[in-house]
């Protein structure tokens, strides 16, 4: 199986969401079937086939995630990424500062999908192969 220092050596390569698709493509040929990262603090959990599991640290101080969603600004937000615009760290500032808690992707239906708080799906995008 993977391991998370696989995983981040392949993120090493992510300098903004341009970057995404490639990064996915890499870990799941890696064996990584899905993964939940948390705004918080970047923690996320790696999940792989016979329900296998590993967790990566923290990777900054706690974010204060905002208690409203604003998904039109965070919509927004999410765009700039994906054109290269913003780093990962403020990427993540950003989904904080608008109620994001966290994504999940499924590597196996190639989906990123954002969720608030209360557990609300915000958005549910295709991951470009």
């Amino acid at each position: 199986m993977f391991t998370v220092a696989q995983i981040e050596k392949a993120h090493e390569k992510v300098k903004s969401g341009a970057e995404f698709p490639g990064y996915i493509q890499e870990i799941r040929q890696l064996g990584v079937i899905a993964f939940e990262t948390w705004v918080i603090d970047s923690h996320t959990e790696y999940y792989g086939k016979n329900d296998f599991k590993t967790k990566s640290s923290p990777q900054y101080e706690h974010l204060k995630i905002a208690e409203v969603c604003e998904s039109d600004a965070f919509r927004n937000y999410l765009k700039i990424h994906q054109q290269g615009k913003t780093d990962y760290y403020t990427f993540c500032q950003h989904c904080a500062t608008t109620g994001i808690e966290k994504w999940i992707v499924n590597l196996e239906e190639m989906t990123c999908t954002y969720y608030n708080k209360a557990g609300d799906q915000i958005l549910e995008e295709e991951i470009p192969g």
